[in-house]
């Protein structure tokens, strides 16, 4: 019998750890592996649950807390923990010592989070060490004080081919400051002519709808964006500090190219000019002049920057690829697969 693999996080909505997870359970079920999705705190609905469940992947949510994580491990005997987020990963680290179990921790952030949160993000980069540790970008790996292995995030690519393009700019993310929705809805006044889509929602969206004044259409939250990459030509990432966002990737793959700031990870995904385009950090104006080039190309061309996008995910970001690497980084924490 294949002992299973759990997926560990600390979650009240979805969001790039949330999606990750679903697409690594994903990749470990074709893999042949028998993967279990561990909420370590009871939070009631998550629409990471219903996905779950579509994809027959089981999961469960514990009371919180080290002593309940303790105490399933010890009783469920996993071949193997793999954390995601500060909280998942401090408390998964030390439960699975306790319980004898391998333990592997991902890092998925590239801000530097202020506040409590900022004192999780701390101790979980220092005390790493008690765990095999992977990075989604090269960036992310060198702010640990302890080796990482880089695992980029990763997804499946959609089987078909993608259609025309509307001339539809986007975002994806929660609306915190870190994601920049703000700048999304400058760009907006920056180059008018494209439709622009909000999906997501936080704190910052009622302050960001205000300041839109109509330029913007607000979807709020989706469960998922694979029925609503058709609505979008391009997906504008304006985020102030980066991993690897996987609605970057989940766009490409759908053959929507990404207009970003160089951060994080995304110099190592997109190539300026040729399957999406970057702009210096923080440069707001030449982020609208990449927006606005791409509103210039004429349907061809923009179908043919989509597809170039495409191939690059099928190349280097392809879901079974980064599932061995990661199945190479279990197998060497100690896990029995």
């Amino acid at each position: 019998m294949t002992r299973e693999i759990w997926l560990l996080l600390d979650s009240s909505g979805l969001g790039g750890i949330e999606s990750h997870v679903a697409e690594l359970a994903a990749g470990l079920t074709a893999a042949g592996q028998a993967p279990r999705v561990v909420f370590l705190t009871d939070f009631g609905p998550h629409p990471l649950r219903d996905r779950l469940d579509a994809a027959g992947v089981p999961w469960e949510a514990l009371p919180g807390g080290l002593a309940a994580l303790r105490r399933r491990l010890r009783q469920g005997r996993p071949a193997l923990l793999h954390t995601h987020g500060y909280k998942a990963n401090l408390l998964g680290r030390i439960a699975a010592r306790l319980a004898g179990i391998p333990v592997a921790s991902s890092f998925h952030a590239g801000e530097r989070p202020a506040g409590a949160v900022g004192l999780y993000d701390l101790a979980d980069r220092w005390t790493a060490g008690l765990a095999a540790r992977v990075a989604v970008s090269r960036q992310i790996a060198r702010r640990l004080p302890w080796r990482a292995e880089v695992v980029p995030n990763f997804v499946a690519l959609p089987d078909a081919a993608p259609g025309p393009r509307p001339l539809t700019i986007a975002f994806v993310g929660r609306m915190v400051p870190e994601k920049g929705p703000d700048r999304f809805a400058a760009l907006a006044d920056l180059v008018p002519g494209p439709h622009y889509l909000a999906f997501g929602d936080g704190p910052e969206r009622a302050a960001v709808e205000a300041a839109a004044a109509g330029r913007v259409e607000f979807r709020g939250a989706v469960p998922g964006m694979a029925g609503h990459w058709a609505e979008v030509g391009l997906l504008a990432i304006t985020s102030r500090a980066e991993g690897l966002p996987l609605a970057a990737l989940e766009a490409m793959a759908a053959g929507v190219p990404v207009a970003a700031f160089g951060l994080g990870g995304l110099p190592e995904l997109v190539t300026d000019g040729v399957d999406g385009w970057l702009a210096p950090p923080d440069d707001l104006p030449a982020l609208a002049a990449r927006l606005a080039a791409w509103a210039a190309l004429d349907a061809p061309a923009r179908a043919a920057i989509g597809a170039a996008a495409r191939v690059t995910i099928a190349a280097r970001f392809g879901r079974e690829a980064g599932v061995t690497r990661l199945l190479a980084v279990y197998r060497r924490a100690g896990a029995d697969l």
